[in-house]
């Protein structure tokens, strides 16, 4: 029997054990593919309605490579915005509404 060791990498984006998920159909537009051919849509991306707007973080890695598929979106909770795969934007951080970024909480100046 032949058995292929992969490593997986999902970094824990999550400041609280409180949160608040619920599923929706992830996109495979835009997501290009690894080394391997897979298309994953990483923990912590940031999850657009079909209007375009900032609504949630995806949660767990989604593999689109043979299109789109349902996955876990955060709608509510608390996140190291440091720890996220890219930076959010300050307009899709203002529409993700039950998203506290700590990081951005804890250094404020005013």
């Amino acid at each position: 029997m032949y058995v292929e060791k992969q490593s997986v990498q999902e970094v824990n984006f999550l400041a609280s054990a409180k949160f608040q998920n619920y599923t929706r159909q992830i996109s495979d537009e835009g997501i290009e593919a690894d080394e391997k051919g897979k298309k994953i849509v990483p923990a912590g991306t940031v999850y657009k309605n079909e209007n375009g707007v900032a609504i949630g973080l995806v949660f767990a890695d989604v593999d689109v490579t043979h299109g789109p598929q349902p996955g876990a979106v955060m709608y509510q909770g608390i996140v190291y915005g440091s720890k996220l795969p890219s930076a959010v934007e300050e307009a899709d951080k203002a529409t993700m509404k039950g998203i506290l970024f700590k990081d951005d909480y804890e250094n404020q100046t005013k």
